[in-house]
């Protein structure tokens, strides 16, 4: 398989991520190679972890260390603060990001960049397209995994229907995308803002290729693990959302 020349820039936002950081490091740069990318480098953007995630993601063993960056976050942490401080650090024409627990799988990130190539603007692996799934187990999955799914299906049809996965996080973006649209929010409801505003521009080529979200490797979710921590977070979705309807 062929693909378009690009230079990408993967930004991993990490918080208490230890238990599989560098495997994970490791993953990503063998999809950027099956990827026949470039050029590309690998950002960790850590909020300081107690448990020295960005320490370990500096010593990961079998990999270019000079396409390898660690920035730790001392201060004004948060998911989408963390994102945003990975992109302003990239260099390369097309920036990736992704959660950084496994439910995003690594070797998905060459089927992006292929659609990409291909002319897209902006690629977003989709649990909501055919051939897509999600998977949830542990502490709080089942429960996860419905609150999940409604959510998403109240965003969508009170948004644009014709997208399918507004939660995903799991995106390829070409540059000059990102210099027109920048990201606003905490957390998750960061993606339902900036993917929303870009459909709604109609000036970018916008495409969804399926993969299935398995449950985290280790560590504990971020989300929550009940559905008073989850209602917490979900208010701020629907909150995004009734902005968005209204501006």
């Amino acid at each position: 398989m062929k693909y378009s020349p690009l230079d990408i820039s993967v930004v991993m936002p990490t918080y208490n991520e230890a238990g599989h950081i560098q495997d994970l490091i490791r993953d990503v740069e063998h999809a950027l190679v099956l990827a026949e990318a470039e050029r590309y480098e690998i950002i960790v953007v850590d909020d300081n972890s107690p448990d020295h995630t960005w320490e370990l993601a500096r010593q990961t063993p079998g990999i270019n260390a000079s396409s390898l960056r660690v920035i730790r976050r001392l201060e004004d942490h948060g998911l989408t603060n963390s994102i945003r401080d990975g992109i302003d650090a990239s260099r390369y024409n097309v920036v990736v990001w992704m959660d950084c627990d496994y439910s995003h799988p690594p070797e998905k990130i060459p089927q992006m960049l292929y659609m990409l190539g291909e002319g897209h603007d902006v690629v977003v692996n989709s649990r909501y397209v055919i051939g897509a799934g999600e998977e949830r187990s542990g502490k709080g999955g089942p429960v996860q995994l419905f609150l999940s799914r409604l959510l998403n299906w109240g965003i969508r049809f009170a948004l644009k229907p014709s997208f399918s996965d507004y939660t995903s996080g799991f995106i390829a973006v070409r540059r000059y995308v990102l210099d027109e649209f920048d990201l606003r929010g905490d957390y998750g409801e960061y993606f339902i803002d900036f993917i929303y505003r870009v459909i709604k521009s109609k000036k970018y080529s916008i495409c969804e290729t399926p993969y299935v979200a398995v449950a985290r490797r280790s560590g504990e979710s971020k989300t929550g693990t009940n559905i008073i921590q989850y209602i917490r977070r979900g208010w701020k979705y629907l909150w995004t959302v009734l902005r968005l309807k209204l501006t």
